[in-house]
């Protein structure tokens, strides 16, 4: 994983764009009856991983389609290794494509095709499709046995409609990481999952990432995995960005001050916390107050109690909370 990259502003956000990134979103916009995204701006530094989250439909994967090219964007654009998709001739765009894949929440393929049907159609699409790797990471994830022609296998022969849930994230991730993608989208690719597979799925990507080369975009509601794997947290809600921080800033650096009203009229009375962008959620007999610097907070109230913050409370504080 990165370390500290771009410069810090307010609290929540992070400026990326001066960072090498093969995927930036500029502006995106795009209307649903019902829903609108809105100014949707996103810097991937290449490398990392970026963790984007937010409630069911909040707007995640409406940008994660038009980054794919599955949706078209009523305004705004999408760049790919440096060069708007909009100004691509058609070479240009397959090749930009063919380094960029996507994983689904749910297996996309259709039910009668076989596993070797999937791989077969991938390396078809993609040029640079290895199949030693598909094999490997097949074999080591329990797709495919280890045989000296697991393509022929029994299971190779296994009909996506016949896989678990499990089976077929994990044919998603072996095809995709397969095609040599420099830039994978993922949509909640560990939802339903149990924990064991949960960490495979997640230790795959890790060691997919050790080149330093590549990017990752994931989408999910299961934080605790975004606390593994994520650099940076970019946050939706209602079709807007919301906030964005370096990951490891939430739980080391941010904290949550459980507050009395006495006490959160005190804080804010001392103006310590003015112009931070801090929140605050009314329980129901305190307050919870996100505080930018737990360890400076604590220095100024040493009396008070101030927790160390994680992915949910931050998600919960941001978008109903108040700001302070």
């Amino acid at each position: 994983m990165s370390g500290h990259m771009g410069r810090k502003l307010a609290l929540g956000t992070l400026d990326l764009s001066g960072e090498p990134s093969d995927l930036r979103v500029r502006g995106l916009c795009k209307s649903y009856e019902g829903f609108e995204l809105r100014d949707i701006d996103l810097d991937l530094p290449r490398g990392s991983v970026m963790g984007l989250v937010g409630q069911n439909g909040a707007g995640k994967t409406t940008i994660m389609r038009a980054i794919t090219g599955g949706l078209a964007p009523d305004a705004g654009e999408v760049e790919l290794f440096g060069h708007p998709v909009s100004q691509m001739g058609p070479g240009e765009l397959r090749e930009a494509k063919g380094a960029i894949d996507y994983v689904s929440s749910t297996c996309p393929y259709p039910g009668e095709l076989s596993v070797a049907q999937v791989a077969t159609m991938h390396a078809l699409a993609y040029e640079r499709f290895d199949w030693r790797l598909f094999q490997e990471l097949s074999e080591r994830m329990g797709l495919l046995p280890h045989d000296e022609r697991p393509h022929r296998s029994h299971a190779a022969r296994k009909r996506v409609r016949e896989l678990s849930r499990g089976m077929g994230m994990k044919l998603q991730l072996a095809c995709a990481l397969a095609t040599g993608a420099r830039v994978l989208v993922l949509d909640e690719p560990t939802a339903g999952l149990d924990p064991i597979v949960r960490e495979e799925v997640l230790g795959i990507l890790r060691e997919w990432m050790e080149p330093g080369d590549r990017s990752a975009l994931i989408s999910s509601h299961i934080t605790s995995d975004l606390e593994h794997v994520a650099d940076y947290l970019l946050m939706v809600d209602d079709g807007r960005v919301v906030f964005q921080c370096e990951r490891d800033l939430v739980d080391d650096v941010m904290g949550i001050a459980r507050l009395r009203e006495a006490e959160l009229e005190r804080v804010r009375e001392d103006g310590l916390l003015a112009g931070s962008g801090a929140r605050v959620l009314r329980r129901d007999l305190s307050y919870d107050l996100l505080v930018p610097d737990r360890a400076e907070f604590l220095r100024s109230y040493p009396q008070l109690a101030c927790d160390a913050a994680d992915i949910d409370e931050l998600m919960l504080l941001v978008v109903r909370g108040e700001e302070f």
